[in-house]
């Protein structure tokens, strides 16, 4: 469990409801870099027949998950909350599992992939319950947006292993 240390940022939600959707977020946080991370990494050891379309898939999938973690920290600050710190913080709340094998095949590495998007939609859905039980429409907004992104990427995936 993290601690979020509260700031004074302007913001009509309630203290008990900052702290929830900021833990939240730092969650959905963490994993979003964990996931990134794992597909830059099968980004840069895919091999195999079908190469050049996962290696260019993987690199737009790390790209687009990239780019919601800044959004996901700032609205962690505009409600008045703190975000990660370090590598350190995403290992402890990280709940999509790294992958430290030497070798992973590109079918093992679309499946693992799609897994883990699929996990982190059911993170998205979770955090959103915390968000909506917060009055928070802003980020619930966000969060339905980072689904669909979510579930976008798990469905080429998928597709990609048919």
């Amino acid at each position: 469990m993290s601690t979020v240390t509260e700031l004074k940022t302007p913001t009509d939600l309630e203290r008990n409801s900052v702290r929830s959707v900021a833990e939240a977020l730092n969650a959905v946080l963490a994993d979003s870099y964990a996931l990134y991370l794992k597909t830059k990494n099968f980004h840069w050891h895919v091999t195999g027949p079908h190469f050049r379309d996962y290696h260019l898939m993987l690199d737009e999938q790390a790209a687009q998950i990239l780019g919601t973690t800044d959004a996901i920290a700032e609205r962690v600050r505009k409600i008045g909350g703190t975000t990660l710190t370090s590598i350190g913080h995403i290992a402890r709340l990280q709940r999509i599992e790294d992958n430290n094998d030497d070798y992973v095949s590109a079918s093992d590495m679309l499946t693992e992939l799609h897994r883990d998007n699929l996990k982190l939609v059911e993170y998205l859905r979770e955090a959103k319950e915390a968000v909506d039980a917060g009055g928070d429409n802003a980020t619930a907004g966000m969060l339905d947006d980072w689904t669909d992104q979510a579930e976008e990427r798990a469905w080429f995936l998928f597709a990609s292993l048919q």
